[in-house]
């Protein structure tokens, strides 16, 4: 009898998971039709080799090795937590057009700037078509070596003559080894061509920076696998309509996770945006009904965000209920909750709600700022000025405190901001029926209300809506 036994395996060509037996749906994408025959592999007891270094106690390894440097984009250093790391792996990922090629091609130009050498390798697109770009961003530099190249052995040529400290990989899904079976872009040839850079990287302490592409759903397509051998996963994203852009770290081993970076794109190129909260907020020349300003948290920053709502009569048998960066499922409930808790009738009224810019206000700390708004719009009566709201909104009526509330204020109250109304501690506690309580956080008034029906009472949103609402002087 033979000593090896021949193994028969299975893998998905969508995500590369594997399997002994065939089956018709894959385990881990949970695509049918995915997973095929991929060969026999004789299985083999692995014995012990060589070691490449000694083991060592760990209060004697180095970390100046390890110390992140700049890459010359302030925001890209917020998410990476300090800047590139030698020898670090980055996957970036986003949708097409969005602006991965032009923010690593400034990135780039910012390291060659830096007097280390940088190393473009550019497989989707020509290199004078880079040059193009690179002319357009002002990005040329001595030190900043560019080629066209899709084939794994000549990019390890590259590599060896250059010996860069940073590397960018573009794409990586258009690389290809001509000793691996399969397309570019494939499982297989994804695998293979991520695992000899990796490789490449960690041995040379090079940092290297791999653009991958993004399924219909969003998520990086190739195998699962490519996410788990890479150090940071980063995701590029934004609305072709607006020139906003944001860039989140999905995996960071070597910083935190909730930073997010704010960028601007333009004919000129990318930019980074520090104070990104201007291009949320409108500045009306007068007082205009239906609006409030929020304060939203993307990360550790907090954003102040200006919420639009308009409210009409319906000559429809049902009433239409349409959003603009915001869940709809979400304003509904808010609605259901205005008409039950704050007599705020909309059953036979169209509602659209919007926000300002483009931007996305996903977490509940945006509730009260929604439906302060539709009351203001109710009422064809303006907002405060001056006045930011957050807090949470629960189906008994009830405002529940958000997190980071101290950081919230902080910032709306730098930018000038004289009021903020805020969920009250004595929510939680079921004391619904108490006033509002003020206090006074860096020269802004907070006033702290226990439900939304004392909320839009405060502000003067209560009796029956004006059926005619005529413009303000």
């Amino acid at each position: 009898m033979s000593s090896k036994r021949q193994r028969t395996t299975f893998r998905c060509s969508e995500c590369g998971w594997e399997t002994a037996k065939w089956v018709g749906r894959c385990g881990e994408c949970q695509a049918w039709g995915a997973v095929v025959e991929v060969g026999t592999t004789p299985s083999r007891a692995t014995k012990a080799g060589p070691v490449t270094s000694a083991a060592v106690p760990i209060g004697q390894v180095s970390v100046d090795e390890s110390a992140s440097r700049t890459t010359g984009v302030p925001e890209l250093d917020r998410v990476l937590g300090g800047g590139l790391v030698p020898g670090a792996a980055i996957l970036l990922a986003g949708e097409p057009g969005v602006g991965k090629s032009t923010l690593l091609l400034e990135v780039a130009a910012q390291t060659a700037r830096t007097k280390r050498r940088t190393l473009y390798i550019t497989g989707e697109e020509s290199a004078s078509q880079v040059r193009l770009r690179a002319d357009r961003t002002h990005a040329v530099h001595d030190e900043l070596y560019l080629a066209a190249e899709t084939d794994l052995g000549a990019l390890l040529t590259h590599i060896e003559e250059v010996r860069p400290e940073l590397l960018v990989i573009d794409s990586v899904q258009t690389i290809s080894a001509s000793d691996v079976d399969g397309v570019p872009g494939g499982v297989s040839q994804v695998k293979e061509v991520a695992a000899a850079l990796i490789r490449v990287a960690k041995t040379r302490n090079i940092a290297t920076v791999l653009v991958g592409h993004v399924t219909k759903d969003g998520s990086i397509a190739g195998p699962r696998v490519l996410e788990h051998v890479v150090d940071v996963v980063l995701h590029f994203e934004g609305d072709r309509n607006s020139r906003f852009r944001m860039l989140r770290a999905m995996k960071n081993r070597f910083g935190p996770v909730d930073e997010v970076g704010c960028f601007d794109l333009g004919a000129d190129g990318i930019t980074a945006v520090t104070d990104p909260t201007g291009l949320f907020v409108e500045n009306h020349l007068q007082q205009v009904p239906g609006t409030c300003v929020a304060v939203t948290m993307e990360g550790r920053r907090p954003m102040l965000a200006e919420v639009q709502s308009l409210v009409t009569m319906s000559m429809a048998e049902k009433p239409r209920r349409a959003t603009s960066g915001l869940d709809n499922a979400r304003v509904a409930m808010v609605l259901a909750v205005l008409q039950q808790h704050a007599a705020i009738r909309t059953h036979q009224r169209d509602v659209f709600v919007s926000t300002v810019g483009g931007a996305r206000l996903n977490e509940p700390a945006s509730d009260l700022a929604v439906a302060i708004s539709i009351a203001s719009a109710l009422h064809s009566r303006p907002t405060p000025s001056g006045m930011v709201a957050m807090g949470e909104l629960g189906l008994a009526g009830e405002l529940r405190r958000v997190r980071d509330l101290p950081q919230r204020l902080a910032e709306a109250a730098r930018l000038g901001f004289s009021y903020a109304m805020v969920p009250s501690d004595r929510s939680e506690r079921g004391s619904r029926q108490a006033g509002p309580a003020k206090r006074m956080v860096d020269g802004m008034e907070v006033i702290e209300v226990p439900s939304i029906g004392v909320a839009v009472s405060m502000l003067g949103f209560t009796g029956p809506a004006d059926p005619h609402p005529r413009p303000l002087d």
